[in-house]
């Protein structure tokens, strides 16, 4: 048996002196910037995933718009050719295109598709549009006094602002 006080000697001048403290601190560190990094690119994962799941709700309630926009310009000849028929006669044409316009709101508001408000409201620069002022004894300045063009929202999103005329300061 040979005794261990005999093995031959290994300088250990060429092998560098490892602090295995500081080597084992490092590591930490990166586990916990590795760790760090993870976790954020995990929460804008989340965040992207929830983007998307909004932009594809929005697409959907929202896909028709340009064709709801369209439809406004038939809402609206609806109402000049009942306008424009005289007082007498005419009943049944009167009648036939009242109802067509009916339907034509019934269907709109099966699609969330609503009339913007303007009777006896101020000015909402964010559903209405001050085509003129006029003067107004009785409303104040920046109430509506008369809607000349409808205005309409599709849900929560306006399609188009109304036209209207306000009362002006005096």
């Amino acid at each position: 048996m040979t005794d261990m006080n005999d093995a031959p000697e290994v300088e250990n001048s060429d092998v560098p002196e490892v602090d295995f403290a500081e080597e084992l601190l490092a590591r930490d560190k990166e586990i916990v910037d590795l760790k760090d990094r993870l976790l954020r690119q995990a929460a804008e994962t989340e965040n992207v995933r929830r983007r998307l799941e909004r932009d594809k709700a929005d697409t959907a309630a929202y896909a028709m718009t340009g064709f709801a926009r369209d439809l406004l310009a038939v809402a609206d000849n609806l109402q000049r050719a009942v306008a424009a028929l005289p007082s007498e006669g005419f009943d049944n044409v009167r009648a036939g295109i009242e109802a067509t316009g009916r339907e034509l709101v019934a269907i709109f508001g099966r699609h969330g598709i609503a009339r913007v408000e303007t009777a006896g409201l101020k000015l909402d620069p964010n559903r209405h549009q001050a085509m003129l002022e006029v003067d107004h004894d009785s409303l104040e300045p920046g109430a509506i006094v008369d809607e000349l063009q409808a205005g309409y929202v599709i849900k929560d999103r306006l399609l188009r602002p109304a036209l209207v005329s306000v009362a002006k300061s005096k």
